[in-house]
């Protein structure tokens, strides 16, 4: 089974992930934009198990419809590396640009469309939902 490691801009932090992702989506939420600094995150969410070397700060933030999700950051360089939602510790999501990889498969899904920049375009058969659909 292939590998991949995404990792912080200064390298202290990285998460080894194995297999292909079970899925690749952007959120153009209010809180992901703030917590990103950029118009939308786009997360690849992979099955555990998992290997995190490095330090981490975290943040939690409790979502829209209560489920409470576990962020994870670089204290160095303030990168966004990775989450997970507490209680079901099955799947990790990974920040795609953390992998540093242009060739990484373009997003599934789109949710919260009803926040998306205007001038924000995605690929041709992308499934959008004006909210999340979970």
């Amino acid at each position: 089974m292939s590998s991949k490691t995404a990792s912080c801009f200064c390298g202290q932090l990285s998460i080894e992930v194995s297999g292909e992702p079970l899925g690749v989506g952007v959120c153009h939420c209010l809180a992901c934009q703030q917590r990103t600094g950029s118009v939308f995150a786009t997360l690849a969410a992979f099955a555990a198990p998992y290997r995190v070397s490095g330090h981490a700060t975290e943040f939690v933030r409790t979502g829209d419809r209560g489920a409470r999700f576990r962020f994870r950051f670089c204290p160095i360089c303030g990168s966004n590396v990775f989450h997970t939602e507490e209680g079901d510790e099955s799947a990790v999501s990974v920040a795609v640009g953390a992998f540093a990889d242009p060739a990484f498969p373009p997003p599934q899904d789109s949710v919260y469309e009803c926040r998306r920049h205007a001038w924000v375009r995605l690929p041709e058969g992308v499934a959008a939902y004006a909210q999340d659909p979970d």
